[in-house]
């Protein structure tokens, strides 16, 4: 099926109304504004309430709009948005609800196939299609388990970044951020610190900050090496082995050593990094779902990784340009024990911290819970959207109700917000939100992710065997051969060559040669405000067949070849080098080359669109400035739909108070018309319009004035009044299609693909190029 009209207009469709006497859902609409979400929305709601499944919606509604989620799961519920085909065929569904087919004496295969069209049949009844279906399986998602090879590993100890000029600019979220770094580390050694009276809290906190100030990134390495000997002689006026003495500093020191020494900690230091703008977009700007599954730590490994998620979470939003427009969701499946109302956490500090600044950035935190006594009172007067479900105790429900200001809205009073709270059915929930006129109920829409429950960890592991890159079968590597004839034991290179050694921990020292660089280029242009230097060492192989180097193939080293070894290692083989490589002095040729080279071929790229007009920053991928003109794009569609509102608002009301004039007539023709045809009317009959604006959420125009007609004709026909309803039926319609069209233009108008995106370089003078130093590497084979 095409875009329904809500996901044309970044409208979240959570679910159906739900009549408050009744409790019976009704074929009202529940459309949220994807924008509101930028205030924040909290998820209550008891065991069984049917969390997992409004949160789950959430977030398929946020990909269905472009807009991506990182997920803190501790339950290990939402790996659940991976179990989705929308083909819904029994093989896909087999391995999902083996185990439950085998607690209940079924055969998987047959048990899934009713399942698969059970769940086909659910997505349909709530008008959804096997497109819609398949568009939100086509949003790339990934399960990470920090700590664990059963998804995909997430390195987030390889060094403690030190954080953006916006970070370390302020002082006051500095503070926070280096609070929240300094006790996440130490609860992970199992201390929890006072940031006053604690020496290790403190002695730790300075050497973070002196390497931050310097703009150095620390390495767990690194920082136990610093807590030896630290950088300082002092801490505050008192010298530092008279605060601190060295032995006191070295168990420490081995606290840490013990951890990261631990066979089991090594998978903390594999695979990819923590890098949020790649979590969160893939190279095309398209949204992503990271989900990072947390259920296998223990609870002092879990506040660690936290607390550095949210760390490294607020970094990348404050680098980020503000925007009105939600841009990404950060959910947490449950809050319990991370964000306490009296103890102080390591994760409390940045958590509270996203709630009072993410809303500029376009940042909509979510979280959940099972009661509301887990949520600090500081953090909840930054909520703006609070869906409640099912709670149990009277304590929760008061609390609950105290929360809302006392405002229970025009449609419920506080007895019975009390009453329905502790009995509302599964999958129905109360919606408050400070967007929103009045409290509504409703409940949520069946999702299109198979709801199995919490992931194991071989289930985890085979949803994301693909992404890791395992293969099916084994395959043998043969060693590669050498042939002792292409080396030498020593080479007549004069000294006026710097040659460097990579250390060979097997102790064969068998090297192949390389040349390295450091290179400086910088590109300046007056117009742009471009003064950019791009500092780098590059490095090629040589084969002993080469006649000059080839620097396209060139490959940037992260690691500074300098400060490896200068003096050969004794009985090392070398492979035999290029003749021109012998006869170039100083490789005064070989730097003059690379100068050429770099002149000709160095370039900064950027990347332009026309409308808007926007241009890329200095070294912004394709991907990321698409991501940043998709927000603007964003923004200016957000601004004509307000005006859509305004426009159709008022042309809603009119014929809102001609169908009202109109079921007058018919009340005083017909006196037994009672008051719930009239209400069945108007509250189910106008609504696409209003319900799009944030008004009551309602059904389709032409299907619920058609249920009006039928009670007419039921209760006497009365010709005149049903003739001026049909009337107000076609205006309506007319209305709905005419909004439609516009609607199906503004999409196209703001369509990213529709932008005309074309790159330009700058090129750099050749005074702008500096090659600092070039020298013969030796690598090990």
């Amino acid at each position: 099926m095409a875009k329904e009209i809500y996901e044309k207009l970044g409208l979240f469709y959570m679910g159906r109304d739900v009549d408050e006497e009744s409790m019976q859902t009704t074929e009202a609409l529940t459309l949220l504004k994807n924008k509101n979400f930028t205030t924040h929305a909290a998820i209550i709601g008891m065991t069984g309430s049917g969390k997992t499944g409004l949160g789950i919606g959430l977030i398929e509604e946020a990909a269905m709009d472009n807009i991506p989620s990182i997920v803190i799961d501790p339950k290990g519920d939402m790996g659940d948005l991976c179990l989705t085909d929308p083909t819904f065929s029994a093989e896909s569904f087999t391995p999902w609800v083996k185990d439950e087919a085998l607690a209940k004496g079924e055969e998987p295969s047959v048990y899934a196939k009713k399942i698969s069209q059970e769940w086909k049949s659910g997505i349909e009844s709530w008008g959804q299609d096997a497109q819609r279906v398949e568009r939100f399986a086509s949003v790339p998602k990934t399960i990470y388990t920090p700590g664990s090879s059963a998804g995909v590993s997430i390195n987030i100890l390889a060094s403690l970044e030190a954080p953006p000029s916006e970070v370390m600019d302020d002082s006051d979220t500095l503070a926070s951020f280096l609070k929240s770094t300094v006790s996440s580390l130490l609860s992970l050694i199992g201390i929890e610190a006072d940031p006053i009276n604690s020496k290790e809290y403190i002695i730790l906190a300075q050497i973070i900050l002196e390497g931050w100030s310097d703009g150095k990134n620390i390495s767990i390495e690194e920082l136990i090496g610093s807590i030896i000997n630290p950088p300082f002689k002092k801490v505050g006026v008192l010298p530092l082995d008279s605060y601190y003495p060295q032995a006191e500093r070295f168990k420490f020191a081995t606290k840490f050593n013990a951890v990261i020494a631990s066979p089991s900690f090594s998978s903390w230091l594999e695979g990819e990094n923590l890098d949020i703008q790649k979590l969160l977009y893939d190279e095309d700007g398209k949204a992503k779902i990271a989900i990072f599954s947390i259920a296998h730590l223990s609870d002092n490994e879990r506040m660690f990784f936290v607390t550095l998620l949210l760390n490294k979470y607020i970094a990348w939003m404050r680098h980020q340009s503000g925007t009105t427009s939600l841009k990404t969701i950060l959910y947490m499946d449950e809050i319990y024990g991370f964000f306490p109302p009296t103890k102080n956490p390591p994760s409390k500090e940045p958590m509270l911290l996203l709630l009072k600044q993410a809303r500029a950035y376009g940042v909509g935190v979510v979280l959940s819970t099972q009661n509301p006594v887990d949520l600090d009172y500081k953090g909840l007067s930054n909520i703006g959207t609070w869906f409640i479900g099912r709670l149990q105790t009277s304590q929760d429900i008061d609390r609950i109700i105290d929360g809302l200001d006392g405002k229970v809205g025009s449609n419920f009073d506080r007895a019975q917000i009390k009453k329905i709270l502790s009995s509302m059915p599964k999958r129905t929930f109360l919606l408050k939100s400070a967007h929103l006129d009045d409290i509504r109920l409703f409940a949520t829409r069946w999702v299109m992710s198979y709801l199995k429950g919490p992931l194991k960890k071989s289930d985890i592991s085979a949803l994301m065997a693909k992404q890791k890159g395992e293969a099916s079968e084994d395959i043998p590597i043969e060693p590669a051969s050498s042939n002792d004839e292409e080396y030498e034991s020593y080479n007549t290179l004069n000294n006026s060559i710097t040659q460097y050694y990579e250390i060979d921990s097997r102790g064969e020292n068998r090297y192949t040669p390389t040349i390295a660089a450091k290179v400086e280029v910088s590109f300046f242009n007056q117009t742009r405000g471009i003064d950019e230097k791009e500092i780098q060492m590059i490095e090629v192989a040589l084969e002993s067949s080469h006649k000059d180097i080839d620097w396209s193939s060139a490959e940037r080293l992260e690691r500074d070849f300098s400060r490896l070894p200068t003096q050969k290692p004794s009985e090392a083989k070398l492979k035999r080098l290029p003749d021109f490589i012998h006869q170039d002095r100083g490789l005064r040729e070989t730097k003059k080359s690379l100068e050429d080279w770099l002149y000709q071929e160095k370039r900064l790229v950027l990347f332009r669109c026309k409308s808007p007009k926007l241009e890329s920053k200095p070294y912004e991928t394709l991907g990321d400035f698409k991501v940043r003109l998709q927000d603007i794009l964003n923004e200016k569609k957000d601004i004509e739909i307000d005006k859509l509102k305004e426009r159709y608002g008022k042309k809603e009301q009119t014929l809102q108070d001609r169908l009202n004039r109109a079921l007058e007539r018919v009340e005083k023709e017909e006196s037994d018309v009672n008051s719930k045809t009239t209400d069945t009317m108007i509250s189910a009959g106008m609504a696409v319009i209003g319900a799009l604006f944030g008004s009551k959420s309602t059904a389709k125009i032409g299907t619920t004035l058609s249920k009006g007609s039928r009670i007419l004709k039921e209760r006497g026909d009365v010709d005149r009044a049903n003739k001026r309803v049909q009337e107000i039926q076609e205006k309506l319609d007319d209305l709905a299609d005419e909004l439609d069209e516009k609607v199906d233009q503004l999409e196209e108008k703001y369509d990213i693909d529709s932008c005309d995106i074309d790159d330009f370089s700058i090129k750099p003078r050749r005074s702008d190029i500096v090659v600092d130093e070039v020298a013969l590497v030796w690598r090990v084979e």
